[in-house]
């Protein structure tokens, strides 16, 4: 079925408004060229596209450098919440034993209470990690509600009778957990992603804002903002172009998500013209 005019502006549109960061992530870098000598702080012209930053450096060289870190940092966390969630949402919904379950979800639950952001910082104080801990973090506090939400839709696959009927058949926990009850809820995984993965690019983006994974002069999109937010009266593209984005790439990747899951309606179909009954003729009686 073609989808209707709405949902391809809309794919279209989230399309267009996402290539731009992922392209500078992923191939800036390979454009950057020679350094070259920095200049004054926070002056436009003078073969600087964008204007310096607060130490002198092209803004435009660091736009191409500062967004493969946010996304890659951004993807792996995501991709790791989910390789831990699943697996445990998709054994506590199918065992039959109450105390796993339990043993499973509870931890889950208490590091749920705990506010992501809150629990990051409190980490990074003590052990300072690098890029590859905040990915780290980042997944960590993702993995409760990730798994909360599959254990959800997975429960309600587990719960029909087909379920059974595989277990009486023999099937394997493989089979019956992946072809069928994971396939159940593949549509709900994929729309959590969506909105997952915008949530976790917001919250590297923070992370990394506040200090936390990356150095306080890296060339990172996020710290960019927050290094060079003293002089936005004076040389406002040092802030504005990194913080738009990494807009960008979250409301995109959004837009994508939403047109992409968004279900079809089907088409009315005109209803059947009413058939006028007809009376069967009376039957005369005999003759007499």
């Amino acid at each position: 079925m073609t989808p209707p005019v709405g949902r391809r502006r809309r794919f279209a549109f989230g399309l267009a408004i996402v290539t731009v960061p992922l392209v500078l992530a992923l191939l800036g870098p390979l454009f950057t060229g020679d350094p070259g000598p920095r200049a004054t702080s926070f002056t436009l012209g003078d073969n600087h596209w964008l204007g310096t930053d607060f130490v002198g450096r092209d803004v435009w060289r660091q736009v191409l450098l500062g967004g493969r870190t946010v996304v890659l940092t951004a993807l792996a966390a995501t991709a790791l919440a989910y390789l831990v969630a699943v697996p445990v949402a998709l054994i506590s919904a199918l065992t039959r034993l109450r105390g796993l379950e339990e043993l499973l979800m509870r931890p889950l639950d208490v590091l749920l209470a705990v506010p992501s952001l809150l629990l990051i910082l409190l980490v990074a104080s003590v052990l300072s990690p690098g890029t590859t801990g905040l990915a780290l973090l980042v997944a960590l506090v993702n993995v409760p509600d990730a798994a909360r939400i599959v254990r959800s839709a997975a429960g309600e696959a587990a719960a029909r009778p087909a379920v059974e009927a595989l277990r009486m058949q023999g099937e394997t926990w493989w089979r019956i957990a992946v072809g069928y009850v994971g396939r159940s809820a593949l549509r709900t995984l994929a729309a959590d992603a969506g909105i997952r993965l915008t949530g976790v690019l917001y919250l590297v983006s923070t992370a990394a804002f506040l200090g936390v994974g990356v150095a306080p002069d890296a060339a990172d999109w996020a710290v960019m903002v927050d290094r060079n937010r003293t002089g936005l009266l004076v040389q406002p593209w040092a802030v504005v172009v990194p913080a738009l984005l990494i807009v960008a790439l979250t409301m995109g990747t959004n837009l994508l998500f939403d047109a992409a899951l968004e279900k079809t309606a089907p088409k009315k179909t005109a209803p059947d013209k009413a058939v006028p009954e007809t009376t069967a003729p009376e039957q005369k009686g005999p003759r007499r």
